[in-house]
């Protein structure tokens, strides 16, 4: 036997007598040999002690630790105070997104749905208006809307724009409107009806628009325009005014050849109150051009006597105001022979001339002398 025959014979020796060792070895533990099967079951020993964070692959070894999951605080419950309050911030953007400027002043409207306490749900929008304008002139109009009497606020920077807005608001809404609070510059209202119609939003932008207007110099009269004093002054100027004595001496002079009128012109009031002159003609004053004008027709409240131009037409009023410039109107009708008293009523009671006074009966019992 050669030395490499001798060699190979030893390896193969040493070999199968290792591997008998391992063997040997394996089975002294108790472990049973690597076969496919003793695969399988390694395989399902693993996976039953497997976790969604442990690897199926290493069971036994894994230093991987699950993360703790993160803890939330719990979200606060919203009281529906809260949820008003955000709507009325949004319809506060709402406002300020139509803003239109008039004369500097920043001008807006909006309507809005709302079912109870309008009125204080319009403050908490005004509310949020007022810091976001604050140091800018700005005039806002908010109205709610539904079934029944609704709120209408007019907020702004300016007192007196709010009242111009309230009062034109009173008139363009006439009998729908029911001033609620006066707070300066919030000024809030009942409102009936509103936003039903096309008309109401666009009265609305109308009325914010003129009580934003501001004149160049709002302590100048127009052109044009006069006083009432300088009304008084022109109208007494075109007349030839007579004292009380003179007039009831017209009244009873037989020689003037046209008729002769005393026409009171004060109010009932006025004549329950101080007395009246019998024989005068009560004509209030709101009427006198439609009862002498000799163009109109009787049938338009034209006196029948009224008929001529050369009426002598002695206007009497309280105190001698009034009367002239009622007997000027008088005379752009072409009654050049109006005139009026001088000191009106009370001066012809001075006068000591005749007049008849109410009697004044008591209410109840009987009379007592």
């Amino acid at each position: 036997m050669s030395t490499s025959t001798i060699r190979k014979t030893h390896t193969r020796s040493s070999s199968t007598a290792s591997s008998g060792s391992r063997d040997s070895l394996s089975l002294s533990r108790g472990e049973r040999p690597l076969s496919f099967q003793n695969f399988q079951a390694y395989h399902r020993e693993a996976l039953s002690d497997s976790s969604v964070t442990t690897p199926v692959f290493s069971p036994k070894f894994a230093t991987l630790e699950p993360k703790p999951s993160p803890i939330y605080d719990p979200l606060p419950q919203r009281t529906i105070e809260d949820i008003r309050d955000e709507v009325a911030a949004r319809l506060a953007v709402r406002v300020v997104r139509k803003i239109k400027l008039v004369d500097d002043t920043k001008v807006s409207v909006a309507l809005t749905l709302s079912k109870q306490d309008d009125a204080q749900f319009l403050r908490i929008v005004a509310g949020h208006l007022q810091p976001t304008m604050a140091l800018k002139s700005y005039l806002f109009a908010i109205a709610t809307t539904g079934t029944g009497p609704t709120a209408l606020i007019f907020c702004g920077s300016s007192p007196i724009q709010v009242q111009r807005a309230a009062l034109i608001a009173s008139s363009k809404f006439i009998g729908r409107v029911q001033a609620l609070y006066d707070e300066g510059t919030r000024w809030i209202a009942r409102v009936h009806d509103i936003g039903w119609t096309p008309y109401d939003e666009t009265a609305l932008w109308d009325v914010v628009q003129k009580s934003a207007q501001q004149l160049i110099d709002p302590s100048l009269p127009p052109p044009g325009s006069r006083s009432i004093n300088d009304m008084l002054g022109d109208g007494a100027a075109r007349l030839q005014r007579i004292t009380p004595r003179q007039a009831f001496d017209e009244l009873h002079d037989i020689s003037i050849p046209m008729p002769v009128l005393l026409v009171d012109i004060r109010p009932q009031a006025q004549r329950e109150q101080f007395g009246w002159i019998r024989g005068s003609l009560v004509i209030e004053r709101n009427v006198l051009e439609w009862r002498f004008d000799p163009r109109a027709r009787v049938e338009d409240g034209r006196l029948e006597i009224a008929n001529r131009y050369d009426l002598r037409v002695i206007v009497l009023c309280q105190e001698g105001y009034t009367s002239s410039l009622a007997a000027a109107a008088l005379q752009d009708l072409g009654l050049l022979n109006a005139t009026d008293i001088d000191g009106g009523y009370k001066a012809w009671v001075e006068a000591a001339l005749p007049i008849e006074i109410s009697p004044v009966w008591p209410q109840t019992g009987r009379l007592s002398i």
